[in-house]
This record gives C-alpha cells, structure tokens and sequence, in this order.
C-alpha cells in the first residue's frame, strides 16, 4: 500500500466503547506504521457535508469495472442489482421485481420482522423502513470512500454504509457504521455488512440449469477444498414462490475457518457473471442465500450476530457499533477470472508493506516429521547447518523449547521461559548457532492461551475467557482475554524479551485450541466479548510491528484454522496445514491459493530421512509457487534426496520467487479432491506473459495434460533428472511421469 501509511500517524479505535467494562480499562490507540487498516482509518475520518446527490435521487456508481445500481421507493434506498459494467450497459432481462430490498439487513430487539423470513437474516426492523439521506464521497490514493446515509424514522438511528473502491479491481470493500443519536439504549440482533441482489435472477434459464455455487471447506488437515453445486444440491430448490430456508455459511469461535473458507461465488451462467466475496473477520461470521418475498435472489453478508453466533449487542446513546469488513465484486468470467480480482484487492487492500512479502525467504521450521515439539540442543546442532547449506534463510524452533523434558509442552503454554533440560548452556547459544550460519532466528509462541499446569493461570479471572461465571477451558487451555490490559502487557513483555533479549526475528503466532461463543465478562453477550477480544488482539499485533516493524509473524491456527483476512491483513504469512502426508498436500497447496496471496501462503515440505529423490522432489514442489517452510531431517537425507532439495532451493530463489509478490494464481485442470487420489493436480501463477504450473502426478496414469490454449513455450524447470518428459501436443501440455507421487514444475512463456 506504499504512500498511503504516512497520511494517518494516530487514530482513535473505532471499537473503544466496546472495551469499556468494569473489567476493562480505557480504550485503547492502534499507533499505524507505513501503512493505513483502510476499515478503521477510513471509518474514523473526519465526518463530510452530504454532498453530490439530492436524496430524491438514487444513487448509481460506476467504477473501476462495477456497476452498481439503486432506486427510490418511498425515500428507501433499494439495490437493484451489481453487475460489470460491460454487461450492464447491454439489455439484460431481470426475471424478478426489485422491490423487497434493502440496503442495510437491521434488526432491532422489540421491533417486528416485516418478513415471513424462519432462520433467514432479512426483513429485520428498522432496516426495511430506512430513510436515504445523501451521500458523501472522498478520494483515497487508492480508489473512491463513498459513504450512504440512512436514518430511521421512528428513532434516532443513523445507518452509514461504506462502499471502497478500488482504482481498476472490480472489488469494493463494504462495512456499516451504525451510530445511536438518541437518548435510547438499542438492542441489536444483527448488522449486515454487504448486501447483494438479483445475481440469480438475470436471464430466462431455469435457476437450476444457469447458477453455480462456490465455496471451500476447510478443515484441519484438509484445508482449500472447493466445491461448485446447483441451488439444489445445497438445499435451495425454486418452489413456485418463495423459500422459508436458505443455502448457509458459516463460522462460530475463535478458529475462523475451521469449517469454511469466509468467502464464496455465484457463477450466473447464462450471464457469463461471477459474483464472489469474502468476509474479513478473525471470529464469527455469517452468509446466505435465499429468495425475498419478491423472489429476488439475495445474499447477506456478515459477521457475528444474536441468531448464531450469540453476539447481542447493547447500543447505547452515543455510542457506534461498527459490522465486520468484507469485500465483493463481480465480473465476467469465471473461477480463475475472480481469484485473479480477490489477488489485486488483497494487495491493494490488505497487505502490509513488509520485506518479506517482497523477497520471500526461505524458512526452515523444525517440528513437521522431524522434531514434532521434543526440541533439544543436540537435535538442534546437525539441523542448523543442514538447513543452512540448504540455503534457508530463517530456522524456526518450534512448539517445546519452553517446557521441560518431563513435562507436557501442551499444558505448559503461558511464561515463555527457555527450558533449562533442552538448553543445558542456554537457548540463546543455539540461537547464535542460528545467526552464525547466516540464518534469523524464530520461536513459536501461542501467545492468547495459558495452560492448565502453567504458572500464568493462577492470574485472576479477568485475565480469562468467562462464561457463566466460570472460566472457559478447551483442551488443557485457558483463553487469555486481549480487551484487558495487563494481558497485552504481559504479552509486549514476552514479545520484548524474546527480540530484544535473545534476537529473535521470527514469531510463528500459533492457536490451536477453539474459544467457541466466546466471553460473557464485561460484555453485552458472549459473542460481542469474543468480537472485542479479537479486535484488540489485532490492534495488539499492529502494536508489536510498531515497535518491531523488521518483525516476521506468521499466522497459525492448527494450519489454516485462522486463515482469514483480518488476521493475514496484520501478519506476513500463513500456514496453510498440518497435514503430515506429503501426498496429499497437492489439493492444500493450489486450493488455499485461492484464499492466500502467493507471497503469504506458506507450504511445507518435509523430505524424511530414507526417502527417494522422487519424494524429496513432489515434497519442494508443494510449496514452490508460494512461501517454502523446509522440514524434516535434512541432516540425515541421502545423497540424491539432499540434492533435489537443494536444487529446488535454488530454482525458487532465481527464477521463481522473484516473480511471486506480482502473479496471480490459477488452476489449469480445475480444482482438486483431497478425496480423489487418483487424478492429477495442478496450479500456477502468472503474470505479464510468464508462468510457472505445479503438476503433480498421483496413483493415477502416467500422463497428464494440461491446456495451453495460448500456445505458450514450455520448461521443465524442476526435477530436470528423474526422467520427467515434457512436450506440446495442440493446444495441450503432455507431461509423462514415469513412476506413482512424481512432480514437475514448468516455466511458460510467449
């Protein structure tokens, strides 16, 4: 985001007044970079005079590629439809009548559902009685903030709904600021973020036959994995009127994504129009699709609420309450056409400036088929150098190094004090090891838990996650409460010791257990307390880079469990599994390319000990066209093994990673199954004429085609030894692989 950050030095948290409780002190100041969280700077900024439209007259947006258009009925704001402006400047026939929409989804405690609605999140009052009132709109250097103004008649609510535009990316960032002017306390049931009309509604064909419906589970050890379905096979079936039930998605607790993916398309093909989105938010949240009682085809967007996720919300007089960030576009074209678009905006909208998402270094981790949390001194010795002759550039100890050789590093989380058993001359001594092979030292932490058997859970309750009067607990866990702020002390202190103290350049930020509703104490409900806790957590994070901006962090959650945009918006990468089969970590490492920027999405590849060449190959080509995070026991590979690795290394650091931070992804054989091991899979990433595709053969046949419909020049750049043979046929790539679980990757160029 480069120039942006110097424009904002100190803001006010727009989410203080959640944090004010008998338990909690004074709100708390994120202190920015380089860079601008546009969701909170851009909500925060100074307050401008209605401007440009007359409210009598509806709003109409067309920018960077997007169509957005509104009517008047009855001074309500009503969304006709969002569609590229190539289609919308074509006639195109809308099988439904646009008149039961809103641009706000509200619905206040005592006040009537207007809508025969059963689970769904519409037809809440106030939001269908909201009054238009104008607009205000100002330049960014990255696009166009336009806010709309609605208010209710028959109270002192004010509704602003954002809209962010981007220069040239069809995408817009959308959130709702909801501000009670009033003498009277409110109760809210839920707040939409985004409201989207009509994607199924364009063209004559049956809804069955012309939609399509994209999302991703992702599961532990399974993330990334695609689906595309009819309305049918999620549920939703045209009954001749309009439907009680809707087609649903989404997340409770603090594992963001230990379900799904917080993003999703719509495929309209008879248009030829892909609506896609995801939800920028580190906890709980919400989507759906159904049919109004117009029959117009809707999706909500949003993050907590009463009905699911128990996140009530008291607002009182003067106070603002502010929904979750998400972002939505469309355009013509198809899956690879809307990743394309989420890469741009990811990069023009989430991505810190940092060094490290510009060179992508190489990381060594030592836990996956290697340590696996039993990290000692001796161990450490021989892998340090094989990890520096391999050519990595930051080693990384992870979960153990903490816990003493008879106790359980699981339920010993929370001092952070180097085991005295596993470092008999210190941990510092093998951190200069670290450092004195050229290599950035990093540690693990799990730095929002303490352990049943750790010393930091004899700390008073306000340190913790409360429900009904007693602490929550998960596994051997306790949650540490970030809206408190002797627990952000306590973790600046951590944090501090390890970088200053013992030079550590590298924190693998980790979550492996699940908060689930989240914290009653101090809080409306247990979902606004998990809300809190998770915006403070993100502001402690912006404060840790602030002081320490050459900091690495790395997103963990169990893998993937946390692999949302709010978190990879304040971290330099993210793990993307703990999957501990190389074989199956093909269909993690191209489907999590459609939810991670490349130069973020960190994939292991772990070559054990007495493995062949040919393992050692399929390993480095899992996580060649991202972030390498290099494991297993390189200190006792053979010969041939040692050398692929190595020479992937290289190939990565010369030819691929330079392109990485500027290509987007794509998947040439479609989307795989982790469930099918038979087919082959593929991905690759291009930009301005080059690329490079991953291929990976499974137990299936020896040959595999991938299309090259532009008649590119093909490479094999790596393994070049193992008899990979590689030709052009037509409009076809030919790889021959002659044995089971091989890899290639291939350069391409005009």
């Amino acid at each position: 985001m480069g120039a942006v950050g110097s424009r904002y030095p100190e803001f006010t948290n727009p989410c203080a007044a959640e944090l004010k409780s008998p338990a909690m002190t004074a709100p708390m100041h994120l202190e920015t970079r380089r860079r601008i969280f546009l969701i909170c700077t851009l909500a925060t900024a100074p307050r401008l005079p209605l401007q440009g439209q007359a409210p009598e007259l509806a709003p109409h947006f067309m920018i960077s590629g997007l169509d957005l258009r509104y009517e008047l009925v009855a001074s309500r704001l009503v969304p006709v439809s969002m569609l590229p402006s190539e289609i919308a400047a074509q006639p195109t026939t809308l099988s439904s009548n646009p008149v039961d929409q809103v641009e706000v989804e509200l619905q206040v405690t005592g006040q009537n559902w207007s809508s025969h609605h059963a689970k769904k999140l519409i037809g809440g009052e106030p939001g269908t009685g909201l009054i238009y009132e104008g607009q205000r709109s100002e330049g960014t250097p990255l696009g166009e903030h336009i806010t709309l103004i609605q208010k209710s008649p028959d109270s002192d609510l004010e509704v602003d709904s954002h809209y962010l535009f981007f220069n040239g990316i069809p995408v817009v960032r959308r959130w709702v600021r909801l501000i009670n002017r009033g003498k009277t306390e409110f109760g809210i049931e839920h707040l939409s973020s985004a409201m989207l009309y009509s994607f199924m509604d364009f063209g004559d064909a049956p809804l069955e036959s012309k939609t399509r419906i994209i999302y991703a589970n992702n599961s532990w050890m399974s993330e990334g994995q695609w689906h595309s379905m009819t309305p049918s096979q999620l549920g939703f079936s045209e009954n001749g009127l309009f439907n009680l039930s809707a087609i649903t998605f989404g997340n409770i607790g603090s594992w963001s994504t230990m379900e799904y993916l917080p993003m999703g398309m719509v495929q309209n093909t008879q248009l030829g129009v892909t609506w896609f989105w995801q939800i920028e938010h580190n906890g709980a949240w919400h989507w759906e699709i159904s049919n109004t009682r117009d029959r117009s085809s809707y999706l909500y967007l949003g993050g907590p609420d009463a009905l699911y996720s128990q996140a009530w919300k008291s607002l009182r007089p003067g106070d603002a309450y502010e929904s979750v960030p998400v972002a939505i576009g469309c355009l013509k074209g198809g899956f690879d056409d809307a990743i394309a678009a989420l890469t741009a905006y990811r990069r023009a909208a989430c991505l810190q400036p940092h060094e490290d998402n510009k060179q992508c270094p190489v990381i060594f981790n030592d836990y996956m088929n290697c340590l696996l949390g039993d990290p000692t001194a001796d161990k450490e010795t021989p892998l340090i150098s094989a990890a520096a002759a391999a050519g990595c550039e930051y080693y990384v100890i992870d979960a153990g190094w903490y816990a003493e050789l008879k106790e359980n590093w699981w339920e010993t989380v929370g001092l952070w004090q180097p085991s005295k058993t596993r470092w008999p001359n210190g941990l510092k001594e093998v951190l200069e090891q670290i450092r004195a092979k050229g290599m950035i030292p990093g540690l693990w932490l799990e730095i929002e838990v303490a352990g049943i058997k750790s010393a930091l859970s004899n700390k008073p309750d306000e340190w913790f996650f409360c429900r009904h009067g007693k602490r929550v607990i998960d596994n051997g866990r306790y949650f540490l409460d970030f809206r408190n702020p002797e627990v952000r002390a306590y973790a600046d202190s951590v944090v501090d010791r390890l970088v200053t103290d013992y030079g550590v350049g590298y924190i693998k930020l980790d979550y492996n257990v699940d908060a689930l509703l989240g914290t009653e104490l101090g809080s409306d409900s247990a979902g606004q307390g998990l809300l809190a806790h998770e915006r403070a957590y993100l502001d402690w994070i912006d404060r840790v880079h602030g002081r320490y901006p050459h900091l690495v962090l790395e997103n963990c959650g169990s893998g993937g469990g946390r692999m949302d945009y709010a978190m990879l918006s304040h971290h330099q990468l993210q793990s993307s599994s703990d999957q501990e089969d190389y074989r199956k970590y093909p269909s993690i490492a191209s489907g999590t390319m459609g939810a991670v920027l490349p130069e973020q999405l960190g994939n292991w590849s772990y070559p054990r000990a007495g493995g062949n060449p040919d393992e050692a190959s399929f390993n480095m080509v899992n996580a060649m066209l991202g972030r390498i995070i290099l494991s297993g026991d390189l200190a006792r590979l053979s010969e041939d093994s040692r050398r692929e690795v190595l020479d992937g290394i290289r190939i990565y650091k010369e030819t691929i990673r330079p392109l990485i931070p500027f290509a987007a992804p794509f998947f040439p054989i479609g989307l795989p199954s982790m469930a099918d091991t038979t087919s082959p899979v593929a991905v690759g990433i291009r930009q301005s004429g080059q690329a490079f595709i991953s291929v990976w053969r499974l137990a299936g046949q020896n040959l595999v085609r991938i299309p090259n419909p532009g008649g590119q020049r093909v490479n094999l750049v790596y393994p070049v030894n193992l008899g990979i043979a590689v030709q052009t046929s037509g409009a076809f790539i030919e790889i021959t692989f002659p044995r089971p679980y091989m890899a290639a990757l291939l350069a391409l160029s005009q």
